[in-house]
């Protein structure tokens, strides 16, 4: 039987990135990716797709210089993000976070951006099987050391010394693989189901008439349709074509749907929640009436088919891993990207390093500790904005945004911003600061190591 010191299951970029760093500690790192196919690229290559936009701290967190991003994989440097509610917005033009990145961030092409992290991880040493899928893992005990069999739907078996879980927010592997590690009457399910802590997501790729094309700024509409975390976008990328896309709830009824007449891209005819390419016809219709949809080509050589594409995101609050068994979960697996991370490739691609490299020294059990010293304020910002956002409607979302534009308008410090902005800007700020209390402690984490059983 093949045996491997780091077996990896998926090859995007929390995966391909657990393997360079696992090979360049010397170990032998073994990617498992079933692989689809992609208008947008030769051959196989993982199924991680989302809006593929990187803010200007993000590089920091994913440990990479500016320098370091190929120039082929940006498609357009933003200078800033336009936030829009039904009637209100906001735009800013600064993370407010210190960067290496000059800007405020850009927009990259994701098959490219995948292929770029392969090409690094093979060029350290790493391996890929790429066109078969797991269909299971199982982990036993020999002398006190954990030894994982990886059962291949092909019929081949491997055996590694450490797992890394990098199977994204489907999550087909990690699941059952974790499940090894619960308590008899309990399932990691419960937390990270994938019909229950994701979102879909679908966009298109579609051409902008010349006039309209904002190449500087990603635009989002918050309030215009039903659903936490549910939103559009436009994401300007080159040669005027744009990633038209949204984020919705999985399931959603619309007879749970309050105030049904306040959203604007919901129709009082609508006897069901809208498919996403209905709500994003709605869009463009909402906001550029004098065009029609015609005026807006699909690009088809783009995406993962004929210009359009679906894929899942994490809504839910991450988990740790059962690094005792020499496992570690990264990226959307673990649920460490989410709809207010854009889906989260930062994210992925560091967790996805330091589990490499403390898989590939034997040093897995410090992976929890690293990750969390590594991203915790990051992940404890997404999740306290996820739970500020939980119940809010139309109206609050015009009434955040016309609040934050005053604040932005204002100068000084962000409790003189809040100051000057009124009731409301203090009102916002406090309330942000009191949820994010109540997370700090590791609240924001709703799996700990120590829940595993032994």
């Amino acid at each position: 039987m093949e045996r491997v010191d780091v077996a990896i299951i998926g090859g995007g970029p929390a995966g391909s990135s657990a393997a360079r760093t696992a090979a360049e500690q010397d170990a032998e790192a073994l990617v498992v990716e079933k692989g689809v196919p992609r208008a947008d690229r030769d051959g196989l290559g993982p199924d991680s797709t989302d809006a593929a936009g990187m803010l200007d701290y993000w590089v920091d967190l994913m440990g990479y210089d500016p320098e370091e991003i190929p120039d082929e994989i940006i498609l357009s440097e933003l200078d800033g993000a336009e936030f829009n509610g039904p009637s209100e917005s906001a735009t800013i033009r600064d993370t407010g976070i210190d960067s290496s990145w000059d800007g405020f961030g850009f927009a990259f092409h994701r098959a490219r951006f995948d292929d770029w992290l392969r090409e690094e991880a093979e060029a350290a040493g790493a391996n890929y099987r790429i066109g078969t899928s797991v269909s299971g893992v199982d982990t036993r005990f020999e002398n006190g050391d954990p030894v994982h069999r990886v059962t291949l739907a092909d019929g081949a078996e491997l055996e590694a010394d450490a797992l890394v879980l990098a199977d994204g927010p489907q999550r087909t592997v990690t699941i059952d693989a974790l499940d090894q590690f619960m308590a008899p009457d309990r399932s990691v399910a419960e937390y990270i189901a994938p019909d229950t802590a994701n979102h879909i997501a679908y966009q298109e790729h579609r051409r902008i008439p010349e006039e309209l094309f904002d190449p500087d700024l990603i635009k989002f509409w918050w309030g215009v349709m039903p659903g936490h975390t549910a939103y559009p976008w436009i994401f300007p990328n080159d040669d005027n074509v744009a990633r038209v896309g949204l984020t919705m709830p999985i399931g959603m009824d619309i007879d749970d749907v309050d105030d049904r007449e306040e959203y604007t891209l919901l129709d009082p005819e609508d006897d069901q929640i809208p498919p996403g390419k209905v709500y994003l016809e709605r869009l463009l219709d909402w906001q550029y009436p004098d065009y029609d949809l015609e005026d807006f080509p699909l690009v088809e050589d783009r995406g993962k088919r004929g210009g359009t594409e679906a894929y899942p995101i994490s809504s839910t609050r991450p988990i740790d891993s059962p690094t005792y068994a020499n496992v570690a979960v990264v990226g959307g697996a673990m649920g460490g990207t989410s709809a207010f991370h854009e889906g989260g490739d930062h994210v992925a691609v560091r967790t996805g390093k330091i589990a490499g490299r403390l898989a590939g020294t034997d040093a897995l059990s410090r992976y929890n500790h690293e990750w969390r010293d590594a991203l915790g304020d990051e992940l404890l910002r997404n999740v306290t904005l996820a739970e500020l956002a939980r119940d809010m409607g139309p109206s609050d979302w015009d009434d955040t945004f016309r609040t934050t534009r005053e604040m932005l308008d204002a100068e000084g410090s962000r409790y003189r911003q809040a100051a000057i902005a009124g009731l409301d800007g203090l009102s916002l700020l406090f309330r942000y600061k009191w949820l994010r209390r109540q997370l700090a402690d590791g609240d924001y984490v709703q799996l700990h190591e120590s829940e595993y059983a032994l």
